[in-house]
Order: C-alpha cells, then structure tokens, then sequence
C-alpha cells in the first residue's frame, strides 16, 4: 500500500512514520508513506495557502487551488483520496478493514477554518474520528493510518487482531498476565485450565457482558 498525506505540517509526522508497529511496516515494505507540504504546491507570494472567508468571519480558509494541484499531481486511476474533517462519517474499524482493499490512499489534513467548499468536489470520502474539533487533521489522519496498517497482511499477526474490540461489534474479552494475584486481585481459574473449549466460552461471553455493559449500542448492529 503507498499512502500521499497532504499537510502543512509535515514535521508532525517524523515520529509516526518511524516509530513502533508503524516503522517497521515501513521498513519492511508492507507499505508507502510519503509526507508533502502543501505549501509546495502554493503559486502564491510566501507559498501562500488561506485566506479570508468570502462573507466575513473569523479564522482562514484553506484555498483551493493548491490541493487540487497536489492532488492532481499525486492521483492515479486506483487512488482513493480521503479528507479529514469534523463533518466526515464516523470512523469505524469496518472502515479500516475497507480501506486495506486500496492499493493508494491520498489523505488530506485540513487546518485553521476549514476547507474551501470546493476541494470537496476532488475528494472520494470524508472521515471524522469523532464528534469533537481538532487544530487540524495531522492527528487524526495518523489515526486512520494506523488503524489500517496494522490490518495489512504480515504487519502483526493475523489473529492479534481478529479477537479484537469492534470486530463482530463486540468490545475484546478481559486479559490477564502475570502475577496470578496482584493485590488480592486473582486472574480467573478458567484462564489457568489450559482447557480451550471452556476459555473460547468464557472469552466470549465476557465480551457480550463488557460489550451490553460499556456500550450496549454496538450489540444493535448483531
């Protein structure tokens, strides 16, 4: 997978792309990551890339001009480009799961005020990761990435992440590790039976009592 972020703030990104689960995907070539700055792409004087909101109001506008060039200079007939925005559609991890079927994803991190409302017209899906307002969309799009990486096949070991909270809509079971009583706290005997059968059942109804518990909503879409 080749990923094209498209961001003011390019010096955000060093440690994500190096760093843990991340750096090594990229190091061994599970997948692409490539950071511009849009500013590069600015025909304006000083690289110049908001300005004021036709109407009045406070704050900048991103102009369009300069993304649609860098979009158009990084897009290919199988690229999906993405834009990170307050107004997008939740993120879920079944959009994770989605977005590992796309061989190139170009994302955009917005800033200041917003978007001109006609860089949408470029844009193949919006993403928010939640009902909440950052100073842009450097974090959440290093979110997304994440979430998608990981999924990608020889990244982390398949069943890590298949057992996971949000798959099958339910929460992850309780997991334990050594000691076997910490501060009275005792690990459950079934963990200890070494009997399989017994410890997929308790596992799973665990995670159906978390999941009814935390947030019963999820156990809607089963």
């Amino acid at each position: 997978m080749k990923i094209d972020v498209l961001t003011l703030f390019p010096l955000m990104f060093d440690g994500f792309v190096n760093t843990s689960i991340i750096g090594r995907a990229v190091k061994d070539n599970k997948v692409t990551i490539n950071i511009h700055n849009i500013r590069d792409f600015s025909k304006e004087p000083n690289n110049r890339v908001d300005d004021y909101g036709f109407g009045g109001g406070h704050g900048m506008v991103l102009m369009p001009a300069p993304i649609f060039d860098a979009v158009e200079h990084f897009r290919t007939p199988d690229s999906l480009v993405i834009m990170m925005t307050p107004q997008g559609k939740t993120y879920t991890q079944e959009q994770a799961y989605n977005l590992t079927k796309y061989n190139h994803i170009i994302i955009i991190c917005g800033h200041y005020e917003g978007f001109d409302e006609r860089i949408r017209s470029i844009v193949d899906l919006e993403i928010s990761i939640g009902d909440y307002v950052l100073t842009g969309g450097e974090i959440p799009s290093m979110v997304v990435m994440d979430s998608v990486i990981r999924l990608i096949d020889g990244v982390i070991i398949e069943e890590s992440h298949l057992n996971e909270s949000f798959n099958n809509n339910l929460l992850d079971h309780p997991v334990y590790t050594k000691p076997q009583n910490f501060r009275g706290m005792e690990v459950p005997e079934v963990l200890l039976s070494g009997h399989h059968e017994n410890i997929r059942k308790w596992r799973e109804e665990e995670a159906l009592k978390k999941t009814l518990e935390r947030r019963p909503d999820l156990l809607e879409k089963r």
